[in-house]
């Protein structure tokens, strides 16, 4: 019986020291799948309460100067809601001259149709630096409607 006991004995294993890490993973795995599922539900906004003021609102009643180049090159000048109008290039540069010399932190926007030459587009740019805008946009053309 001790030649049993022996054998027994040494087939025993050694104790590891070390962690087992597959528990913590899983954890991990659950908690970050519930946070995803959450995170859309979280409401974002908070409400504050601002002391009164006797401050005035800024006045924002600038309309918008848009200088559009179509497909033919001609230029259309855009002040505010306005349809615009078809200008030449003097032209163009004077009324934007004009409206700079009551303005002088006037941004202009320059749009150019789809279908538009870009060195059309460059000399639109290059007239309103000779009216002397200080600042010139860049936007896309407005959809045509059909």
């Amino acid at each position: 019986m001790s030649t049993a006991f022996s054998t027994r004995h040494r087939k025993r294993r050694k104790l590891k020291a070390e962690i087992n890490v597959v528990p913590y993973i899983d954890v991990m795995l659950v908690l970050l799948i519930i946070f995803m599922a959450t995170a859309p539900m979280l409401n974002l906004g908070v409400d504050v309460e601002l002391p009164d003021s006797n401050a005035k609102a800024i006045n924002t009643d600038k309309k918008p100067i848009i200088v559009s180049v179509n497909v033919n090159g001609d230029y259309k000048i855009k002040i505010g809601d306005t349809d615009g109008e078809t200008v030449n290039a003097a032209t163009l540069v004077a009324r934007v001259e004009q409206l700079t010399q009551t303005n002088k932190d006037l941004t202009v926007f320059v749009a150019g149709d789809r279908d538009a030459s870009y060195s059309k587009v460059y000399e639109a740019m290059v007239l309103l630096q000779q009216a002397k805008v200080a600042r010139v946009g860049i936007m896309s053309a407005p959809e045509k409607s059909k």
